[in-house]
């Protein structure tokens, strides 16, 4: 397995594998484990519903009881257009294709829209746990407008059997007050329920991209999961973060925006992509609440990247990915084989937490 692990990251291997000296060291951090639900959530306000859901979630597929987790999204059909994400392998057009692959890829849990997990329900939700996506950007609107709408209730979730609801927050947009709202009752009512939520901390501004795009620097998604935690978010889902100095970048000139301590940039963290990410999981109270990055967009290595994206976030003490495209964008048979290979590095015991 770890032979596999180093072929696919090639050149990389060495940069990411061998990496010490994080600038927040791992005795800080709470990280993944057997007992995860029961060291964090059982001291928690979460009701007994909350922690057999969030039990059950850890305790399915090939990563059951690691601490760790492989989820499939795929709402890609409304956030991407269904034309643009299922072209390449129509069959996922169909629902309970996308339920299939969760299960025949070992997944712990899918998550999906009302349409997709309503419609399976009755045959699948006690055989996986589901993940209800309450809100979406629509992306039909002309010209495209980029906001986070609820497209159903929290009670619908409740109904078919879900196991937590997972919603989008796109933090620093003009909408992010009111989605803020929103999103923080639904979550409360959610947890009322029994069910886990999970919250997907994006980043959202024309202006965050300078010179960089800086809607993937460590300090702005880090203070995105921040707030994502605040309105008790029992996982955060978050991009890998690709560069850092969001608040620099936007504070130059006459421009001022939100606080920093530049100690960010030299005590707490440093260019490598594992102390990136070890930032992200910081803001996540020091890994209390566990970090899943996102798998990205597919391209011509998957493989490759979805490797390391998962090394990244093993190593930085996150808690797993939460990848679609690079699953679903395939035959089911090669769709199984990458998750899988997401898989084999949280369960491959000489890649450790750096």
């Amino acid at each position: 397995m770890f032979s596999n692990i180093q072929k696919l990251l090639a050149e990389k291997a060495d940069h990411l594998l061998n990496f010490s000296g994080p600038k927040i060291p791992k005795e800080q951090l709470t990280l993944p484990s057997a007992n995860f639900v029961d060291e964090i959530f059982a001291q928690s306000d979460r009701n007994n519903r909350v922690l057999s859901n969030l039990q059950w979630i850890f305790s399915t597929g090939r990563l059951a009881n690691t601490g760790y987790l492989s989820i499939l999204p795929v709402d890609q059909g409304i956030e991407h257009s269904a034309g643009a994400s299922f072209a390449k392998n129509p069959i996922y057009f169909d629902p309970e294709n996308i339920v299939k692959l969760a299960m025949e890829g070992s997944c712990n849990a899918v998550a999906s829209t009302f349409g997709v997990l309503g419609l399976v329900s009755r045959k699948y939700a006690h055989k996986i746990p589901f993940i209800v996506k309450i809100n979406h950007n629509e992306l039909l609107t002309f010209p495209n407008t980029f906001d986070q709408i609820l497209f159903g209730k929290v009670e619908q979730a409740y109904d078919m059997g879900a196991a937590a609801v997972g919603a989008t927050i796109y933090y620093g947009s003009d909408q992010s007050t009111r989605q803020i709202t929103e999103i923080a009752e639904s979550f409360q009512y959610a947890h009322e329920l029994g069910m886990a939520t999970i919250l997907w901390c994006y980043m959202r501004n024309p202006a965050f991209k300078k010179d960089k795009d800086y809607h993937v620097s460590a300090d702005l998604t880090g203070q995105a999961n921040h707030l994502g935690v605040t309105i008790q978010a029992d996982i955060i889902k978050q991009k890998l973060p690709e560069n850092n100095g969001g608040y620099t970048a936007l504070n130059m000139g006459d421009s001022s925006y939100g606080k920093i301590d530049k100690r960010v940039y030299t005590e707490l963290c440093s260019e490598h992509p594992i102390d990136l990410c070890r930032y992200q999981v910081a803001n996540c109270y020091m890994g209390k609440i566990g970090l899943i990055n996102s798998g990205g967009a597919s391209g011509s290595n998957d493989f490759a990247d979805a490797a390391a994206t998962a090394v990244i976030n093993k190593r930085a003490g996150g808690m797993g990915l939460i990848s679609g495209r690079k699953a679903f964008q395939r035959p089911m048979e090669d769709g199984v084989k990458i998750l899988n290979t997401i898989q084999d590095v949280y369960l491959c015991k000489e890649i450790n937490v750096a």
